[in-house]
C-alpha cells in the first residue's frame, strides 16, 4: 500500500464505445415505450412484486445465499424460518427492506447522500428491520481472498481515505445529471465496490445503489425489472468486468483504471434485461383495464400504495398491520387510519376500538381486483 498517497477528487476513467454507444440507444428505445403503456394496475402489482423477489434471490446468491427461490418467497411471505440458515433468512429480509426503501426515496425524489446509502447497508444488514441507523463506514482495513485459495484478490483503501473517497464520489454522482444515468448507474456500482467502505455488504449495497440511481433518474421501468438475474447467470464474466487496474491494490493503478469494459458490460445487461421486460409489458398491456385507474394510483403516496398491498391478501386489515409495514407505534397509526377516512381511501368495517378493521372505499377496491 501507499500509505502517504492523498486520494484524489473521483473522476471516472473510461470512454464512450461503440458498444456502449448503442447500448444507449436501445435502452432508451425501451425505457420510452414501457413508459408509454397502460398496464392494468394488478397486473403491474404483480410484475413489481416479482422483480423484487427475482433481485432478492439473485442478489442475496451472488453472495453465497443457498435458499431456493421458493423458499424464499416463504420466509417474505409466510415470515417462514429455515433452522441452521438464520444468515441466509437474514439476508433475504435485508435486501427485501432495502427495496422498500428504494421505492420510498423514489417516490419522496430524495438526492443521492451518504445518509441514503449508509442506510441502505444498515438495512441489507439487519435482519429485514424497517427502522435502523445509517452503518458508519468500517473502521479498519479489509483485505478480500479467494474463497478457496485465499489468495489477495483486492485490496481496498484504507480506513483514513474512506471518508474523503465517499464524500468525492457522492458528488460526482450529484455533478453528472447530464450524463445518461446507466452510465452513472454503472460507474456507482463500480466505484463503491472499489471503495469497499464497508466489512461485509459491499456488493449487494453497490447494486442497491445502481438501482436507486436508475429509478430516481427516469430509468425505473414502473419497477418491474431486476438487473441481479443478469449478474448472477455468469459470475466469472461479472466479477472479471468489475476487475479493472493492473494491480490487487487499490493504490497501485485501481483508482486510475480505465473502466470503460465494465460500462460495457453494465450497458449490454440493461438492454438484455430492457428488452426482455419490454416484451413482458406490451403483453401484460393486452389485458382489460379501467380508464379510471391510472388517475385514482396518481392520487396514490408511497404509504397508500403499500396498504393496497395487504388488502390483496386480506378483506379486512388493521392499525396494527399497517404499523407493522411501517415501523409506526401505535398512536401514529391511527392518527394515519384516521387521516385516510377523512380522505375517502379506507372506510371503518368494525368499530370495536381495541381491534377497529378497516377496509378500502369502493372506489379504491377497484384496484385490488
Amino acid at each position: 500500500m501507499n500509505a502517504d498517497k492523498t486520494p484524489k477528487e473521483f473522476r471516472p476513467n473510461y470512454s464512450i464505445s461503440y458498444k456502449i454507444a448503442n447500448a444507449l440507444m436501445r435502452i432508451d428505445i425501451c425505457r420510452h415505450i414501457i413508459d408509454n403503456l397502460k398496464i392494468p394496475y394488478v397486473t403491474l402489482s404483480n410484475l413489481q412484486k416479482a422483480a423484487k423477489l427475482v433481485s432478492t434471490y439473485y442478489s442475496t446468491k451472488i453472495e453465497g445465499n443457498r435458499l431456493t427461490q421458493e423458499e424464499i418467497n416463504s420466509v417474505l411471505k409466510q415470515k417462514k424460518s429455515f433452522p441452521g440458515r438464520e444468515r441466509d433468512v437474514s439476508e433475504v429480509r435485508g435486501y427485501y427492506a432495502a427495496l422498500d426503501y428504494i421505492e420510498q426515496c423514489v417516490s419522496e425524489k430524495r438526492t443521492i447522500n451518504e445518509k441514503i446509502i449508509q442506510t441502505l447497508h444498515a438495512l441489507v444488514m439487519n435482519n429485514g428491520k424497517i427502522k435502523v441507523k445509517p452503518t458508519p463506514y468500517r473502521d479498519g482495513q479489509n483485505v478480500i481472498r479467494d474463497g478457496l485459495t485465499g489468495k489477495i484478490v483486492y485490496l481496498p483503501p484504507e480506513t483514513k481515505d474512506i471518508k474523503f473517497l465517499m464524500q468525492s464520489f457522492v458528488r460526482w454522482i450529484n455533478k453528472n445529471k447530464d450524463l445518461p444515468q446507466p452510465i452513472v448507474a454503472s460507474i456507482a456500482h463500480y466505484q463503491f465496490v472499489t471503495i469497499h467502505p464497508y466489512y461485509d455488504g459491499n456488493g449487494r449495497v453497490a447494486r442497491l445503489l445502481a438501482t436507486l440511481i436508475l429509478h430516481l433518474e427516469g430509468y425505473g421501468l414502473k419497477g418491474i425489472y431486476s438487473l441481479d438475474e443478469y449478474y448472477a447467470n455468469n459470475l466469472e464474466d461479472y466479477y472479471d468486468a468489475l476487475n479493472a487496474g493492473p494491480s490487487h491494490n487499490y493504490y497501485l493503478g485501481r483508482e486510475e483504471a480505465n473502466i470503460t469494459n465494465w460500462i460495457e458490460y453494465f450497458c449490454t445487461g440493461m438492454v438484455q434485461v430492457f428488452e426482455d421486460v419490454k416484451k413482458q409489458a406490451e403483453k401484460a398491456t393486452k389485458q382489460n383495464s379501467s380508464t379510471k385507474l391510472p388517475l385514482l394510483l396518481r392520487k396514490l403516496t408511497f404509504r397508500q400504495r403499500k396498504v393496497l398491498d395487504l388488502f390483496e391478501e386480506f378483506e379486512t386489515i388493521t392499525s396494527k398491520q399497517i404499523g407493522e409495514l411501517f415501523g409506526l407505534q401505535a398512536r401514529a397509526c391511527s392518527n394515519l387510519c384516521n387521516k385516510w377516512v377523512d380522505e375517502g381511501f379506507l372506510m371503518i368495517k368494525d368499530y370495536s376500538r381495541k381491534s377497529r378493521k378497516y377496509k378500502l372505499t369502493p372506489s379504491y377496491e377497484k384496484l385490488t381486483k
